[in-house]
């Protein structure tokens, strides 16, 4: 079964439309339904809540609006890190800083004030 935080296909009439993730499943008043909460994975972003049976959620094939409808769990492909070229060759690696001890040697950021440079560019550029 789809669990929160998977991503689906979504199905319309046998031809995938969208990408979905699921945000929540919850039981629903009637007994064996659930209500779905999907993030639809599209411009502009929508939340959507369909109230489906389990064996739906598991991708058996359903009706919505007469229309036939299915969901498919989508498992993101397996990869290995990529590697450059350059990274093949025998080069001395840099040591990373360590960030657990602050009193490293490091210049102190600098803050900027939003409102200071907008008053100053404001100040040079009155128009």
């Amino acid at each position: 079964m789809a669990a929160i935080n998977d991503v689906v296909l979504i199905y319309l009439e046998n031809s995938p439309v969208s990408f979905a993730r699921v945000e929540s499943i919850l039981p629903d008043h009637k007994k064996d339904w659930f209500q779905i909460k999907l993030l639809m994975l599209q411009i502009p972003l929508q939340v959507v809540t369909w109230i489906l049976k389990d064996i739906y959620i598991n991708g058996e094939e359903f009706q919505m609006n007469g229309k036939k409808m299915r969901l498919e769990t989508i498992n993101a492909p397996k990869e290995e890190p990529a590697v450059f070229e350059d990274s093949k060759k025998d080069t001395p690696k840099q040591p990373l800083p360590d960030t657990d001890n602050p009193k490293q040697d490091r210049e102190p950021g600098k803050i900027i004030s939003f409102a200071d440079l907008k008053k100053k560019n404001h100040e040079q550029d009155p128009g």
